[in-house]
């Protein structure tokens, strides 16, 4: 097995074929210690005694998935690992069960030509604080005690608020004060809190070490397997407060639930009661429905010995009458020579580079997968010269309208990028086609023309109130998936689905946070001996393409309801490898008819691919595959019969007047 690698925009093989990387993220549990899920609370405060190892799934399972995968052409695999799995018990003490256990996986995925990139993942920095990452001795460091994190409003978690969690809730601890403090210590506490350190260190030195000293025991682990190709910095980074213009404004946050302002934040940290915002999510955007007192009555989140860190480096204080008095409103604003705070330049820029110098020395070659700050869609850093090469940007891509209402409307879409809703069917589809090719250009721009892998998109499957699970039929969840498939598909782009999540139920989705986004569940596997059994929505996912293209590819479509796939590329004279197209039999069960605009092919259907060898001619080469059984075809006579039915209902209409007017004057 060949390692792959970057050239240009492509990912490439040791032949030099241009690839079309389709994979999962693996797995959506994997955000928690095996056995756990959050709603579960029993236990949940007793941190340091856990273990990731059968994350994603046990080894004595793993020939059964991974031969699922490699049957759906799904063999791209973004392996979820986070922070804690690693190094859970205390600062550089590190599971060395779990490596045990990563190296392991990735040495049977070989068998199965599965091939990887590593997901430091997190999101609200932690599982204490909403989320899943770091460890919880993290929080210990600035003296915040986890079990008070509710009574503050310092973060809104599963496992201490209980059922029914609100639905999508939990980013909104982006902007709390657990994750929002930990994420600006972590990338800028040089600037904004130079005068909190751990044992003479800068809190902000002693947190990148440590997060990049335990990736780097993975890698170490991993360096030497072909199939492992790169790893990810850090998942959907945050900017926590940096940018900050005004911390007594909530105008950059995503707006939901409880909305308090950074200063409101640190001062109920403090123990002191504030009257917050209250906003929901609809489908013309967000709407403050009122507000309400978070009671904290004195009880402070810090520890007895400890006060606020931001009090401690003097963005606000006590009066001599003991309440609180804010010193600096645009503390987060600006660097300490004064300029504008750029987070995405400034602090992760720097971060990326000492992470993938760290990570090189002991992998000289991994790929390193840069992402952005995922919630308010900010412009990427600039690379330049001066910045470490051999980079993929992999940003992520949700249809947000789905993903937060679990609904799905043919006719609405939301623009990300401008923040507006998109009103009919093909807008939404060009919208979605516009957005996804935004990224794509920024890979470019900002990159420098590197590869653009979307590292996660998806859907929800508990949409519309489960109806799929209590109905049998997911048709509403097959349009929704090749919405976004489709427009991946028009920007040629590399993609890993988010998620396959070996536990999954229809009662508990991906056991985190209420999600339930996985393409597999044992609850729909109905027949084990079904290589397909278990899966949703299959008919949008398991969809032809290329996969290795003997020069550059210029256009990929698959019409759904018709089964068509048309391919375009234009050849590289110095490549002599043919090029190959995964090929469903799932979406082709009685065979298909290929259409080639020159050369020669060949069908394996036991292997589900298409060999296509192409002709010298200079010209852009062409390929199509139909079914055997023509399906769905428009009807030719559509055209006049849509305009006879308007006539005709003009018709009736006017008859209808004619006869209303008669029926007056008499």
């Amino acid at each position: 097995m060949n390692r792959i690698h970057i050239d240009g925009p492509w990912f490439k093989d040791e032949h030099g074929l241009s690839l079309l990387l389709r994979g999962v993220n693996l797995g959506g549990s994997s955000k928690l210690p095996y056995g756990r899920a959050s709603h579960i609370a029993t236990n949940f405060f007793e941190h340091k005694d856990v273990s990731f190892v059968g994350r994603p799934f046990r080894l004595e399972d793993a020939d059964a998935h991974f031969r699922r995968l490699k049957h759906w052409g799904l063999d791209f695999v973004r392996l979820v690992v986070t922070w804690e799995a690693i190094e859970h018990s205390g600062p550089g003490e590190y599971d060395t069960d779990y490596l045990d256990y990563l190296q392991a996986l990735v040495e049977k995925a070989a068998d199965y030509d599965i091939n990887f990139y590593i997901d430091p993942h997190q999101d609200v920095w932690s599982r204490f604080s909403g989320g899943d990452g770091a460890p919880g001795w993290t929080f210990d460091l600035i003296g915040m005690d986890i079990t008070r994190f509710k009574n503050t409003g310092a973060a809104i978690v599963h496992q201490t608020y209980g059922d029914p969690f609100p639905r999508m809730i939990w980013p909104s601890n982006y902007n709390k004060l657990a994750a929002a403090t930990m994420f600006s210590l972590f990338f800028g506490g040089n600037h904004f809190a130079p005068e909190t350190q751990i044992d003479g260190v800068p809190i902000q030195d002693f947190l990148q070490t440590h997060y990049i000293d335990a990736y780097k025991q993975v890698m170490q682990r991993l360096a030497n397997h072909d199939n492992v190709i790169g790893i990810g910095s850090m998942n959907e980074p945050s900017p926590g407060f940096i940018g900050d213009y005004d911390i007594r404004t909530p105008d950059h946050q995503l707006r939901i639930g409880d909305v308090p302002t950074p200063y409101q934040t640190m001062l109920l940290g403090a123990g002191f009661s504030q009257s917050v915002a209250v906003y929901d999510l609809t489908l013309l955007g967000v709407l403050k429905r009122g507000s309400r007192v978070i009671q904290c009555d004195g009880y402070s989140v810090y520890k007895e010995g400890y006060q606020c860190i931001w009090q401690e480096n003097g963005v606000w204080d006590l009066d001599s009458k003991g309440l609180p008095h804010l010193l600096r409103a645009h503390h987060f604003g600006y660097k300490p020579d004064g300029t504008p705070a750029n987070f995405a330049e400034d602090y992760l820029r720097p971060f990326v580079n000492k992470f993938a110098a760290s990570i090189r020395e002991v992998d000289p070659e991994a790929v390193i997968f840069v992402e952005p700050d995922p919630v308010l869609q900010h412009t990427p850093p600039t690379w330049t010269d001066q910045d470490i090469t051999n980079v993929v940007y992999s940003p992520h891509w949700y249809d947000g309208v789905l993903l937060f209402t679990k609904k799905y409307f043919p006719f609405i879409g939301f623009d990300a990028f401008n923040v507006r809703p998109i009103i009919g069917k093909e807008n939404v589809r060009r919208s979605f086609k516009t957005q996804l090719g935004r990224h794509k250009g920024w890979a470019k721009a900002q990159f420098g023309d590197v590869p653009c892998l979307i590292g996660e998109t998806g859907i929800p499957f508990d949409l519309d109130n489960r109806i799929g699970y209590r109905s049998g039929d997911f048709d509403v969840h097959v349009r929704a998936m090749d919405r976004t498939m489709r427009a991946i598909e028009d920007n040629l782009l590399n993609v890993t689905l988010w998620n396959y999540t070996s536990d999954n139920t229809n009662v508990r989705g991906d056991l985190w946070n209420g999600e339930d986004l996985s393409i597999f569940s044992l609850d729909q596997q109905t027949n084990p001996d079904d290589i397909n059994s278990g899966g949703r929505a299959l008919e949008a996912v398991l969809r032809p393409y290329a996969r290795a293209t003997a020069g550059e590819p210029l256009r990929m479509d698959f019409d759904i309801d018709r089964g068509v796939f048309e391919y375009v590329f234009r050849h590289d004279d110095t490549i002599s490898e043919p090029t190959e197209f995964y090929v469903p039999n799932y979406q082709y069960p009685q065979g298909y008819i290929v259409e080639v605009s020159d050369g020669e092919y060949d069908i394996d259907r036991d292997n589900q691919r298409l060999i296509y060898r192409h002709t010298d001619k200079d010209i852009p080469h062409f390929v199509r595959i139909r079914p055997l059984t023509a399906r769905n075809e428009p009807n030719p006579n559509a055209f006049w019969y849509n305009r006879l039915l308007i006539l005709s209902a003009v018709l009736i209409v006017l008859a209808w007047f004619l006869k209303r007017g008669k029926n007056q004057d008499s």
